[in-house]
C-alpha cells in the first residue's frame, strides 16, 4: 500500500464517520489533485465509491482506505496522521516524495 494511516488518524476518521450521515460502505479516499501553491493538493474524503480496476483498497486500524492508481504514484510511502494541539489540529501528510511543500502543508510538488 502506498499510504499508511496511523492509528490516531484512523480513530479520528471513525469518529467523523460515526457522527456523519454516511453510507454503510463508507471508505477513506486519499488522493492527489492538481492545484495549490506548490502544484499538487492532498485530497482526503469520506466516499462510498470504489473501482476495483483503478483503486487499491486496504483496511487500516478498522478503516477501509482507498487510493487511486494515479495518486499512488505521488503518495508512495506517505503517512497520514492526525495532530491536535493548541495552535492547530487536523490531518497531516508526511510524504517522502514531496520536494517542496507550502506553509499550510496541504500542497506539494514532487
Amino acid at each position: 500500500m502506498s499510504v499508511t494511516v496511523t492509528e490516531k488518524a484512523a480513530k479520528e476518521v471513525q469518529r467523523f464517520i460515526s457522527e456523519g450521515e454516511y453510507e454503510e460502505n463508507a471508505v477513506l479516499r486519499i488522493g492527489v489533485t492538481g492545484g495549490g501553491c506548490s502544484g499538487l493538493n492532498y485530497s482526503l474524503n469520506i466516499a462510498s465509491d470504489y473501482d476495483e480496476n483503478n483503486d487499491t483498497k486496504t483496511m487500516q486500524h478498522g478503516v477501509p482506505v482507498v487510493v487511486d492508481r494515479k495518486s499512488a504514484l505521488f503518495l508512495e510511502g506517505t503517512t497520514v496522521d492526525y495532530y491536535e494541539g493548541i495552535e492547530q489540529r487536523g490531518f497531516q501528510f508526511n510524504n517522502p516524495n514531496a520536494k517542496k511543500t507550502c506553509g499550510c502543508g496541504s500542497s506539494f510538488s514532487a
